[in-house]
């Protein structure tokens, strides 16, 4: 026998119904405004180096501080837009990429190293068009080792596009420089070369040379680098003085250069130096040595445009000398049987 159902129970499962609906969207709006940017206008910020009055002007805060001290340093936060905004503030390691740019650790990477040493509030909200000054500490640790660490300040937002949640930030870099005694080193390593001949046999060819280069010391470096090819006929030398020689290499880092050498002739071994000078970057350093060091390898390349015009200049000569030959003989036959044929007497 079926159960009786209460007079009421329809009203009731309705009413349910409707209140786990409700409690469901609300759920999601809590979500949504939990990390969506507010809608109607595009969220634009910069963040910028500053004093406890405003932007001062610095592109980067350069800090230099012994072990066990500490500073407040200031960002300023300008928002852009035309609503205001919540601003997540974190700091967080540096880094170079491998074209020598710098950028920092992603927010969900917990800092090792100068990141780890500065504090900032966790939130500032900003108004339309307005700039706020936040003020970041930097606490150098007792057992800090001498030398560049690398870190950075980002103030960040979190937009949702559809299911997809963007994390956009924008940061200042932080140099910081414990300290001691600094060391400028570099090595040389991975060296690779390559000759490249020309099409034209009158044209010296080109001498291509990889090579990677370690920061070995404890402060940053903007390495001078200087290639020399010797030959048979002489010596050839390429300084790198493009812009991306001038980007720098983090202590512990490695960057991998690419030169060419042009004007350098293919007369058996090739012999090439690799000089590299490991300048410090940021502020001088008086006292430290930037000890230059070089290293040298062989390249062996075979003239084989010049061999080949040879080899043809010869065999054209051959040719000459064949054709000469024949039509000398031909003509000295054609004299013969004319004296034979020519009757006696006459």
């Amino acid at each position: 026998m079926p159960k009786s159902r209460p007079q009421g129970a329809p009203a009731l499962l309705a009413a349910l119904a409707v209140l786990r609906a409700v409690g469901t969207l609300l759920v999601a709006m809590v979500a949504v405004a939990a990390f969506a940017v507010p809608a109607g206008a595009d969220t634009t910020w910069s963040v910028v180096p500053a004093n406890a009055d405003g932007p001062d002007g610095r592109t980067a805060i350069d800090i230099e501080l012994p072990a066990g001290q500490q500073v407040t340093e200031h960002i300023a936060v300008i928002n852009r837009s035309t609503q205001p905004v919540d601003f997540a503030i974190d700091a967080g390691d540096g880094y170079l990429t491998t074209k020598g740019y710098f950028d920092m650790r992603p927010p969900e990477a917990t800092p090792v190293d100068g990141g780890a040493w500065i504090t900032v509030p966790e939130k500032v909200t900003i108004a339309a068009g307005a700039t706020t000054v936040v003020p970041i500490t930097v606490a150098i640790p007792q057992n800090a080792t001498p030398g560049d660490h690398p870190a950075g300040v980002t103030a960040s937002v979190d937009a949702v596009s559809g299911q997809v949640r963007v994390h956009n930030r924008v940061g200042v870099r932080v140099n910081i420089r414990v300290t001691g005694t600094f060391a400028a080193k570099i090595a040389v390593s991975n060296i690779q070369t390559a000759y490249t001949w020309s099409w034209n046999p009158f044209t010296p060819g080109t001498v291509e040379v990889t090579y990677t280069l370690a920061n070995t010391g404890n402060v940053r470096l903007a390495p001078d680098s200087r290639i020399q090819t010797s030959t048979l006929a002489g010596d050839n030398t390429w300084d790198d003085t493009s812009e991306a020689r001038a980007r720098e290499i983090m202590p512990g880092g490695s960057r991998t250069f690419t030169a060419r050498i042009t004007g350098t002739w293919p007369l058996g071994p090739i012999g090439t130096t690799i000089w590299a000078i490991p300048s410090p970057a940021g502020k001088p350093l008086p006292g430290v040595t930037a000890e230059r060091v070089a290293i040298d390898t062989t390249i062996w390349a075979i003239p084989w445009p010049q061999l080949t015009l040879l080899a043809l200049l010869a065999l054209a000569v051959l040719a000459l000398r064949l054709t000469s030959t024949r039509r000398r003989r031909r003509i000295e036959k054609l004299i013969l049987l004319n004296s034979r044929g020519t009757p006696l007497g006459t």
